[in-house]
């Protein structure tokens, strides 16, 4: 077990400077270079000297460059720094939604049975839906209202852990245009990367002319990354085509979300 003045997630909720630390980073990163510090002590609400001296010391630690007044940028280190605590704030939010949440919020299901109100169900996933039936589950909990098979349905008081598998995610590398684009996919490699997926999504136009040229639509196109990954956190095997400049950076949010995947490289030799 990490120890507590070590965890990332202990530093960031328990420390105020510490969450400051983390928000003045974000924000840099986000603005940078022109970073003006009036506007970040707004809204973070402290003064600017405060933040002057933040930024100081985030100089001195190496997690932020300056470059003249009011210009700054977040060092490599400052990113690693920032992904640390990122992650172990999603995952840390994860728990919360999974394993906390469920437990007074109220979940909409998909009723398979005749159910009605205040009867015991069972919750369990199906492709992606989630089901409610009067068969016993790993996942039970109380039906708010009555539903027929195939309605919507309000399910409380969820307990157990609802029994699904994540889904893979089946990463396929095409090149930007100028570098040809969909004319040096090799289509016959995309079609053995897709097969089985039960979703297929692109991102760049050359990744989707490489679907329709291998006589495939894709299921989505825009927000694609976020869709992908909610699709495969809820069981569902997935290929996604991907540019090659944006390809590392996916797989490097697949990893901080820890799905698994493989890589398919459709680049003709």
């Amino acid at each position: 077990m990490t120890e507590p003045d070590k965890d990332p997630l202990y530093i960031i909720l328990r420390s105020k400077r510490e969450a400051t630390r983390f928000q003045i980073l974000v924000e840099i990163a986000e603005h940078q270079p022109a970073i003006r510090q009036q506007e970040i002590a707004e809204k973070l609400g402290v003064t600017p000297q405060a933040i002057s001296e933040y930024l100081r010391e985030l100089v001195e630690e190496g997690l932020v460059t300056a470059h003249g007044r009011g210009r700054y940028e977040v060092t490599k280190s400052g990113v690693e720094w920032i992904m640390r605590h990122a992650e172990a704030l999603e995952s840390y939010a994860r728990h919360i939604t999974r394993d906390i949440i469920q437990q007074v919020a109220v979940w909409t299901a998909i009723a398979e049975d005749e159910i009605r109100k205040g009867d015991t169900v069972g919750v369990f996933m199906r492709k992606g839906w989630l089901y409610a039936t009067e068969r016993e589950q790993s996942a039970m909990g109380v039906a708010t209202m009555d539903a027929r098979p195939g309605e919507d349905l309000g399910v409380a008081r969820l307990n157990g852990i609802i029994d699904h598998k994540e889904g893979t995610v089946h990463v396929c590398k095409v090149p930007r245009v100028e570098r040809g684009g969909s004319r040096k996919v090799d289509l016959n490699l995309l079609r053995g990367a897709v097969r089985g997926a039960e979703v297929v999504a692109a991102i760049g136009l050359e990744s989707y002319v490489a679907l329709k040229k291998a006589g495939i639509d894709p299921d989505m196109f825009f927000g694609a990354r976020e869709g992908v990954i909610e699709a495969a956190f809820h069981g569902l095997d997935c290929a996604i085509l991907i540019v090659d400049e944006e390809f590392t950076d996916f797989l490097k949010r697949l990893e901080t979300v820890g799905l698994a995947y493989t890589i398919h490289d459709l680049i003709l030799s």
